[in-house]
């Protein structure tokens, strides 16, 4: 990773294998390494891999709380050559990379996953809608054979006010969080939903970029939503800000 520091330090025997991770310093910038072999190692079982990848992340974590500002790059990632090839390296970028740790100083990444229960919506949009209302009650009077036939509309109706609904629910906390946000990303996939949340749907989710003095209102904002029936917001970090990295003219021959 890439660190807005001109000091030379060590965090410690924190890297792989416990081995010591340092900092080569170029200006007022620094690429944050451990020595490790010229070509990837694999790893032996799947446990280990997980261990490499927390292992990686707390190295992160670290260089965050040291640095303030870091460019994290995925785990992984190889720089040939030794400590003055490195800083070669971060001469032929400087200008790149002290443009992101500016751009990027002060902030972190978020996650926001805002889930719904159907049940609770589905109760409080039929209130809403008188007709619907009515017809339920009357299936609840019918033969099963004539009940089917309104069952169905019932349910197409009700299936729409509630796809409305949540469209205008939307709106309304995409405006919330965009306002303490300074960019948002919406995430297509959610690899890890905890227990608490099992029985509800994802309505939305966001990776956020923030800047520390906004991160505090973002919260207050998202308790607003939390409190609200029917829906559930999980929001954590502060994380690295790997979503909002733009390296993409990095030279990468050291």
């Amino acid at each position: 990773m890439i660190a807005n520091t001109e000091e030379e330090q060590s965090l410690g025997d924190i890297g792989l294998g416990d081995r010591p991770v340092y900092t080569i310093v170029f200006q007022d910038i620094a690429a944050v390494v451990h020595a490790s072999k010229s070509e990837p190692v694999p790893a032996k079982s799947e446990e280990q891999a997980e261990q490499w990848i927390l292992n990686h992340n707390y190295v992160i974590d670290k260089a965050t709380e040291n640095f303030n500002t870091v460019l994290p790059f995925s785990f992984g990632c190889l720089a040939r050559g030794d400590d003055e090839a490195i800083k070669r390296w971060l001469q032929k970028n400087y200008s790149l990379y002290k443009r992101e740790l500016e751009r990027l100083k002060n902030s972190a990444e978020y996650s926001i996953q805002i889930f719904y229960d159907p049940g609770v919506l589905e109760k409080q949009v039929l209130k809403t809608i008188p007709e619907l209302e009515e017809i339920d009650q009357k299936m609840k009077a019918m033969p099963k054979g004539k009940a089917y036939i309104f069952k169905k509309k019932f349910e197409l109706g009700l299936k729409q006010a509630v796809s409305d609904h949540l469209a205008s629910m939307g709106r309304e906390f995409d405006k919330l969080i965009k306002k303490n946000a300074t960019q948002t990303i919406v995430e297509e996939k959610i690899p890890y939903v905890p227990e608490k949340y099992a029985g509800k749907k994802v309505m939305v989710a966001f990776s956020c970029l923030v800047a520390k003095d906004n991160a505090e209102r973002l919260g207050q904002s998202l308790e607003t939503i939390n409190k609200r029936e029917g829906f559930a917001v999980r929001f954590t970090g502060p994380w690295a800000p790997f979503n909002f990295v733009d390296l993409g003219n990095i030279e990468n021959d050291t």
